[in-house]
């Protein structure tokens, strides 16, 4: 090999290793029709902890796109179907295991944000338009859970978990009414905060309002714990982009609020943690994004914070769950599509 084609050669072999590190954003066919060579260049293990979790014959796959903003994707294990939210078009669609048929579930939506199933199987959605959180019930029925924080309309409910003693929480920080394409623009006539609805007397108490815009939540996986992600530099400046993680006391208050990690990684910039989701072993798999290729998708962390590995995706990935008959696929709601991939783990949690 002669001087001039060497040098071509370490330049291809160059430029080939930096397409590896960021393949879906540039190279990758989302069609299915080229298949990925195993294993998946773009599931990422940053620590060795994460190689128990990256299945070496599997791919992510892009099983929907046509949404503007997708968002709360909840799974229905006794239906075998996922149920997304299509912010801006102001509908829930439902994607059918059996097929991969994706249809309009409900249309309007009153630009529904977070959805969950309880434990009775009934679909509950945080609700912007309307600023309130309701639930379907089996005869069609809508039953109104909030919608009032002492007097006052809430903002724009936003995600929601269910806990099992019956407990409803959700998260308000108002992204729905600050202008018209997720929602109808009003003031926020209260502070942004977290909420819990009392199962069993439909009490609704303030559990928390010290993060600036408490976005995504989920319990660990006995419960005993609470994150909620901060997405408040978006409005505020000062705004730290972390997850904060809370003691649950008695399973209806929270306490010793503290960071439990921080979006920012060296060299590659800070984005933000929306959506997220436990699986069995306490890990947090978080929706993640505004940064930029070799960033943007999941990021997964260990109970202690680490972070050990990242599904990259050519889009800003807003929210996550767990689902499938093992509840061992995880769906991935990004920006105007919806992702899965098959895991060596389950999903901590129902929906």
């Amino acid at each position: 090999m002669n001087t001039v084609h060497r040098r071509s050669f370490l330049k291809l072999a160059a430029a080939g290793a930096g397409l590896s590190a960021a393949f879906a954003q540039t190279q990758r066919d989302w069609s299915g029709k080229d298949p990925i060579h195993y294993p998946d260049p773009d599931i990422v293990v940053l620590d060795p902890r994460f190689a128990k979790y990256k299945i070496g014959n599997t791919t992510i796959q892009r099983l929907y796109t046509g949404a503007l903003w997708a968002e709360g994707p909840a799974w229905n294990g006794a239906g075998r179907f996922l149920v997304i939210s299509d912010i801006p078009h102001d509908r829930q669609l439902r994607w059918i295991e059996e097929d991969g048929h994706v249809s309009v579930l409900r249309s309007p939506s009153n630009y529904s944000n977070g959805n969950t199933f309880d434990y009775e199987g009934r679909l509950l959605s945080c609700e912007h338009v309307t600023r309130r959180v309701v639930r379907y019930e089996p005869n069609g029925e809508v039953t109104v859970l909030a919608d009032k924080w002492q007097g006052k309309p809430l903002n724009a409910p936003n995600d929601i978990v269910v806990h099992p003693d019956g407990g409803i929480w959700f998260t308000d920080p108002g992204y729905g009414i600050l202008g018209e394409y997720e929602g109808t623009k009003a003031p926020l006539e209260i502070k942004e905060a977290v909420y819990r609805i009392d199962g069993k007397t439909a009490k609704m108490e303030l559990v928390t309002n010290d993060l600036f815009k408490p976005n995504g939540l989920c319990f660990s996986p006995d419960y005993k714990k609470l994150y909620i992600c901060d997405t408040g530099s978006t409005h505020y400046p000062q705004a730290p982009n972390i997850i904060k993680v809370y003691d649950v006391a008695d399973g209806q208050t929270l306490r010793n609020g503290r960071q439990f990690i921080s979006m920012e990684i060296k060299g590659k910039g800070s984005g933000l943690a929306d959506g997220i989701r436990a699986d069995i072993d306490g890990n947090i798999w978080t929706g993640a994004g505004w940064v930029g290729p070799g960033y943007d998708g999941v990021h997964v962390f260990t109970p202690g914070g680490e972070r050990i590995g990242m599904i990259l995706l050519p889009e800003i990935c807003a929210n996550v769950c767990f689902g499938g008959t093992h509840r061992n696929r995880l769906f991935m709601a990004a920006s105007q599509s919806l992702y899965a991939l098959y895991v060596g783990t389950r999903g901590a949690h129902i929906a």
